[in-house]
């Protein structure tokens, strides 16, 4: 049935629990492929918490993507073979804890109706609290649901997306992808046939299951952490981007990046197929 415009932008939920622990932490880094090298120490940081001499386990900051998974406003009736990522845009009011007990917050903050060939994009806002109610933080999301347009809703008034200088890129970083790189991923909560189904990749119109947008976010987290945050989580203050084509597993992506004080533009693309699988990225740094 048709998205129930305007009633879907009244959908809410507020004070749902949610917890996590280093294992999850873990888990996600390796989803993202740190300690892909099990002898680069600084990544090593990131999946290992026994070391002959102690240093403190690292959180990968959009671990914050999926440290309250499943957190939505309420059921929006959508074709489910049809949706993917559209964008992320975090902001980290402080470093994501090891371990925590959270409260999340949900709302649906914008429907865009792009006619019925194009699909409908929902715009999510989710707010992680602590125990004593301060922010750690804020995810807004969009989703592409690619055979739910021309239901009636506006069609304009998105955010505009951050634009990233013209001039070369002052540094490109290299992300090889492991091929069960989805698989590894998807135990940190999105387990979505997309990325893990033949059969249902087929059906949605992919020759093979693609990589989750998520995950692809996450290499970019990672050639921001390596290139200008010296592996520090704490450098971030906020990490967006926009997912413009899938990428596969077993491929390579390629991150480019410019620095302009504290903000750090990046787009990232597959040189094999010549082809943009982000873009209008942007890390801010503390």
């Amino acid at each position: 049935m048709p998205i129930d415009y305007p009633a879907v932008l009244y959908l809410r939920t507020d004070g749902v629990h949610y917890s996590w622990t280093e294992r999850e932490v873990m888990l996600y880094a390796l989803g993202v492929g740190m300690g892909s090298d099990p002898l680069n120490e600084k990544e090593l940081q990131f999946v290992n918490e026994a070391f002959a001499t102690a240093k403190p386990l690292k959180v990968v900051p959009t671990f914050a993507s999926v440290c309250a998974w499943g957190a939505r406003p309420g059921v929006i009736d959508l074709n489910r073979v049809m949706i993917v990522d559209g964008e992320r845009d975090i902001t980290f009011h402080r470093p994501m804890p090891v371990a925590a007990n959270v409260t999340a917050d949900a709302r649906v903050s914008g429907v865009y109706d792009k006619g019925k060939e194009k699909g409908a994009i929902i715009q999510n806002e989710v707010v992680v609290t602590d125990g004593g109610g301060d922010k750690i933080v804020t995810i807004l999301s969009s989703t592409v649901a690619r055979g739910d347009g021309g239901f009636g809703g506006q069609s304009e008034g998105m955010p505009e997306p951050h634009q990233v200088p013209r001039r070369a890129p002052d540094r490109s970083v290299d992300i090889p992808i492991r091929p069960d790189q989805a698989l590894i991923y998807r135990l940190s909560g999105d387990r979505n046939p997309l990325h893990s189904d033949p059969e249902f990749a087929r059906r949605a119109g992919f020759p093979k299951p693609i990589l989750h947008g998520m995950c692809t976010y996450g290499l970019t987290c990672r050639a921001v952490l390596q290139s200008y945050a010296d592996y520090d989580p704490s450098a971030f203050l906020r990490h967006r981007a926009r997912f413009s084509a899938p990428v596969f597993p077993g491929e390579i992506i390629t991150v480019n990046l410019w620095k302009d004080g504290n903000s750090i533009s990046f787009e990232a693309y597959v040189r094999e197929r010549q082809v943009t699988v982000v873009r209008n990225g942007q890390t801010e740094l503390r």
